[in-house]
């Protein structure tokens, strides 16, 4: 367990993607493509992004809180998109 001045160290891995009421061009576009190259398999595709944050924080609720904040602040509109995020401690 690393702490520097008690605090923890963490790897938040962040989804963001359109909400679902929200029309995904790029993603009718690889679906588009998918379906061109005959992958006929390929029903619906929704492209998002990928975001890791490594945060210092007391405690894993300290952590969280600060991970959302980040996203409602900068990482995610929250007019088109939504995030989820997976939340674990590092050394």
């Amino acid at each position: 367990m690393t702490t520097v001045q008690n605090k923890l160290h963490w790897l938040a891995k962040v989804t963001v993607t359109r909400k679902a009421t929200v029309v995904d061009p790029q993603g009718n576009t690889v679906l588009d493509a998918l379906r061109h190259l005959r992958f006929d398999s390929a029903e619906h595709v929704r492209i998002g992004k990928y975001i890791e944050v490594s945060v210092s924080a007391a405690d894993e609720a300290e952590a969280r809180s600060e991970v959302a904040k980040m996203c409602e602040t900068l990482l995610v509109n929250p007019v088109i998109e939504q995030y989820a995020f997976d939340l674990q401690q590092i050394d």
